[in-house]
């Protein structure tokens, strides 16, 4: 102890052997290398990882967007569906509502129809004595006015028809609005997300983004929603069409119809006319052979009369004959042949006194039914011209019917029917 010249002070602390240095240095060699092995399989994993996500986000992006632009195609196509039934609908409300104004003024028509029907039977029920008669006119009359109420029915029950299919349209067409309203706001959101990219500066989280909506429904359902509607305006369309021939059909029989009473009826009328002007004409050349038969009548009376004073004179001129021979004196006053003579020619004459007093009452009483039957034809005379002039006068007012017939032309109707109205040009 007493060599040594330095002291030498340790640490209070136990020391490693130098097999534990080495053991201690091997455990970190192998240590380090498990570590940088373990970085290494983490960049490596990291790696793909960053890979593998970005392909993935890009392509579900993608995949998104192709998604979103066939969505907008098919929002796309059956808006321009929807559209075309919508226009085809609104051209059918149009066309439905020109062949309901068109059936309407015709129903209106009618309504001059009624009055001159009216009128005309009003007027001929104004006839007098034994011309007031249940005729063919009256009965023409009473069926064109039974023709023309039913074609107003007809007609009316046809328009109240449109007028409903008018509302149901409107209600086809209201909702078609709608659904392609709803499509072109789907569309227009669709395509601002497929133009929407991550640099936009709009982006933010949003709250429970991946919820279902609540009034939200399936694609199925919504397809068959989309079906429903056009196969709604079809069929719509379908009964427009078929509304609006029923209108044309109802609208042309009604007037066909209308018209071939009517000139049933002026024909009948116009042959009443005739029958009557017959009537009348016979009437009057009776009533001339019955006045020139009066005339011969009392030419005859005062034949009659003046034979019947010359027998008088006669008569008288025989008594007074007889009378004087009584004057005769004795055997003079006798009973000879010029007394049988005169007693004869008294006896005579007395019986043609008689006879022509009888004639000349026979006479008188031919003559006072000649001019009783005068009287009796100059009255059916009197109301066969009244009858006459009623008629005459109802074809006049009947000549209204014709009125809107003359304001349109027959090219003017073959237009209306052939639908032509939009070719032609303007004049």
């Amino acid at each position: 102890m007493a060599n040594q010249s330095v002291v030498v002070m340790e640490k209070p602390l136990p020391h490693l052997g130098l097999a534990d240095w080495h053991a201690r240095l091997t455990q970190l060699r192998n240590i380090a290398d498990e570590r940088r092995s373990q970085a290494f399989e983490l960049r490596h994993t990291s790696r793909s990882l960053r890979s593998e996500t970005r392909i993935q986000s890009e392509w579900d992006a993608h995949s998104n967007n192709a998604l979103l632009i066939d969505r907008i195609a098919e929002l796309e196509r059956w808006r321009y569906t929807v559209q075309a039934c919508l226009d085809r609908i609104e051209r059918e409300m149009k066309l439905l509502r020109d062949e309901k104004a068109i059936t309407e003024r015709e129903l209106e028509n009618f309504v001059t129809s009624l009055l001159v029907v009216s009128e005309c039977l009003t007027m001929r029920d104004c006839r007098l004595g034994a011309e007031l008669t249940y005729d063919e006119g009256d009965t023409e009359l009473k069926k064109e006015l039974c023709v023309v109420e039913n074609s107003q029915r007809l007609l009316r029950d046809q328009c109240q028809a449109a007028w409903e299919k008018l509302n149901r349209l409107e209600e086809v067409r209201f909702k078609l609005g709608l659904e392609i309203a709803n499509k072109k706001e789907a569309e227009d959101i669709d395509t601002a997300q497929v133009n929407l990219t991550r640099e936009n500066g709009e982006l933010s989280f949003k709250p429970d983004a991946t919820r279902i909506p609540k009034d939200s429904c399936t694609y199925e359902a919504w397809l068959e929603h989309t079906k429903n509607i056009k196969q709604m305006a079809d069929n719509e369309h379908q009964d427009t069409y078929a509304i609006r021939e029923s209108l044309f059909v109802c609208r042309e029989k009604a007037r066909n119809v209308v018209k071939a009473q009517q000139d049933r009826t002026e024909h009948i009328i116009r042959k009443r006319i005739f029958e009557t002007k017959r009537a009348k004409n016979e009437l009057e050349w009776q009533l001339k052979k019955m006045r020139e038969e009066m005339e011969k009548c009392l030419q005859e009376i005062a034949t009659l009369v003046e034979a019947l004073e010359d027998k008088t004179n006669l008569l008288k001129l025989a008594e007074t004959r007889l009378e004087n021979r009584t004057q005769r004196a004795g055997m003079e006053l006798c009973c000879d042949e010029v007394y049988q003579g005169l007693c004869n020619e008294v006896y005579q004459l007395r019986n043609t006194q008689k006879a022509l007093r009888e004639k000349i009452n026979c006479a008188k009483t031919t003559y006072n039914a000649l001019e009783d039957h005068e009287k009796k034809i100059e009255t059916d005379l009197r109301n066969k011209e009244h009858s006459l002039m009623v008629d005459v006068h109802g074809l006049d007012l009947r000549a209204r019917l014709k009125a809107g017939e003359l304001k349109q032309t027959q090219t003017d109707r073959n237009i209306e029917l052939t639908k032509m109205e939009n070719q032609i040009p303007p004049t």
